[in-house]
C-alpha cells in the first residue's frame, strides 16, 4: 500500500525543539597547540568576551527564542579548552550562565574541553554550577594519529577523562577528526566504535580541513601530509555515521561550521573537497543512496520497475533525493526507464527508507 501525501508534498514542521546558545572562548583556554588548530579561524573570535559581552549575547538569543520552550534552552560554552582557562574565570562565565538557569530561562549548561584538562577538582567547580554536558575532543582512540597530531596526551588519558566524567554524572559528548595525520579508514573506524561502545549523549564529526596558520599547511606544503579527496572523506566518514548512529548517539554535527572566515581560509585547492559548508548533507546522502540502491537490488532482482516512490521520514527527503538532487540523477542513470518520486512519511524513522511500486503518474 503507497502511503497518502499531502497536497504540500513533503513539507513538514521546522520550529526548533531544542535551541542552543553559544559562548565562544578562544584558544587562550587550551594548553597545546595541534597540528591543525587555527582557533581564530575555527571560531571567528580573537578576544575573550567580558562579562557584559555574555550577557548581551544569551539575551539577543533568548529574544528570538519565545517558541521555544524554556526547559529546551541550553548556554554552551564552545570554541576553546573551557577548563584550561583559569578557574576564576571559568567561574564568572559558569555563574553568569547560572544565573539565567536559576531564574528559568535556560535549562542547561554544555561546554568543550579537552581529555587531559578534566580532574577531580574541575568536575567539581562544574557540578556546583550546574553544568549537563562536556563535550572532549578526542579526536582520535588511535595513539599514533594522537601523537602525529600533536595532541600533547594519548589514549589512556581520553579513557579516564571519559570514566570521571561519567561517574560524576554528567552528559557525555564526544568530538571526532577523519583524515588527521597517520589516520587511515582502519583507524577511523576503531575510533567510531570506541565512542559507540562507551555510549555518549552527543557526537560530532570533523573531516580535517588544512587552515593556513597552521602546522598541518607547512606539513602539506613539504609533502608531508595529503589531504583527503572528497570521496574518501565522505566515505569514512560515513562509515563512522552508521557506526555511532546504530549505537543511539545524537550526531549534532558533520563537518566544521560555515563562517566567512573558514571560507575564506579552507583553501580549496588543498582541501580537496574536505571542507563544504553542506559536509553533512554530502554525507546523508551518500549514507541514503547506498541503503536506497540496496533494497531496489533485493526487492528487484532480476526486473527495473516502471515507477518507484521512495518514502522517508520528513528529516530524511532531501537526503533520499540527495545534495542538489545528486541521488535522483545517480538512479535515473543506472535504471534508465524508472520514473522515480521521493516521499515524506512521519512514520518512519529517519534514516530508514521504504520502497513502493506504482503505476506512475505521482510527481512530487
Amino acid at each position: 500500500m503507497v502511503p497518502r501525501i499531502s497536497a504540500d508534498g513533503y513539507r513538514f514542521n521546522t520550529v526548533k525543539k531544542h535551541a542552543i546558545i553559544p559562548i565562544f572562548i578562544p584558544h587562550l583556554g587550551c594548553p597545546e597547540k595541534c597540528v591543525f588548530c587555527d582557533q581564530i579561524a575555527i571560531t571567528a573570535r580573537q578576544g575573550m568576551p567580558g562579562e557584559d559581552d555574555v550577557r548581551k549575547t544569551i539575551d539577543t538569543y533568548l529574544e528570538t527564542l519565545e517558541e521555544v520552550s524554556p526547559k529546551e534552552r541550553e548556554i554552551a560554552f564552545y570554541g576553546g579548552s573551557f577548563t584550561g582557562i583559569p578557574s576564576s574565570l571559568q567561574e564568572k562565565y559558569l555563574g553568569i550562565a547560572k544565573e539565567y538557569m536559576d531564574r528559568g530561562s535556560v535549562s542547561s549548561i554544555h561546554l568543550s574541553t579537552r581529555p587531559d584538562y578534566i580532574d577531580e577538582d574541575v568536575l567539581s567547580c562544574l557540578k556546583t554550577y550546574g553544568v549537563k554536558t562536556i563535550e572532549l575532543g578526542v579526536q582520535s582512540f588511535d595513539d599514533r594519529v594522537l601523537a602525529l597530531s600533536k595532541r600533547g596526551h594519548d589514549s589512556a588519558s581520553v579513557y579516564k577523562a571519559l570514566e570521571m566524567i561519567r561517574a560524576w554524572g554528567f552528559d557525555l559528548g564526544i568530538q571526532l577528526m577523519i583524515g588527521l595525520p597517520g589516520d587511515s579508514m582502519e583507524s577511523c573506524l576503531f575510533s567510531a566504535k570506541e565512542a559507540a561502545i562507551l555510549k555518549p549523549k552527543v557526537a560530532r564529526l570533523y573531516p580535517t580541513v588544512v587552515l593556513e596558520n597552521t602546522e598541518l599547511y607547512q606539513m602539506y606544503l613539504k609533502g608531508d601530509f595529503v589531504p583527503l579527496d572528497r570521496d574518501e572523506a565522505l566515505s569514512r566518514t560515513a562509515t563512522m555515521y552508521r557506526v555511532l548512529r546504530e549505537a543511539g548517539i545524537l550526531i549534532m554535527r558533520v563537518g566544521l561550521k560555515s563562517t566567512d572566515i573558514i571560507n575564506s581560509r579552507a583553501l580549496g585547492e588543498i582541501n580537496r573537497g574536505t571542507y563544504h559548508p553542506a559536509f553533512r548533507q554530502l554525507v546523508e546522502s551518500e549514507i541514503a543512496r547506498e541503503d536506497i540502491e540496496s533494497l531496489i537490488e533485493k526487492i528487484y532482482e532480476d526486473r527495473t520497475p516502471p515507477c518507484l516512490i521512495i518514502a522517508s521520514n520528513p528529516l530524511w527527503v532531501s537526503a533520499a533525493a540527495g545534495h542538489n538532487g545528486i541521488n535522483r540523477e545517480y538512479f535515473r542513470e543506472k535504471y534508465p526507464g524508472m520514473e522515480l518520486n521521493f516521499l515524506s512519511d512521519e512514520k518512519i524513522s529517519p534514516g530508514e527508507f521504504k520502497i513502493y511500486e506504482t503505476n506512475g503518474g505521482m510527481h512530487l
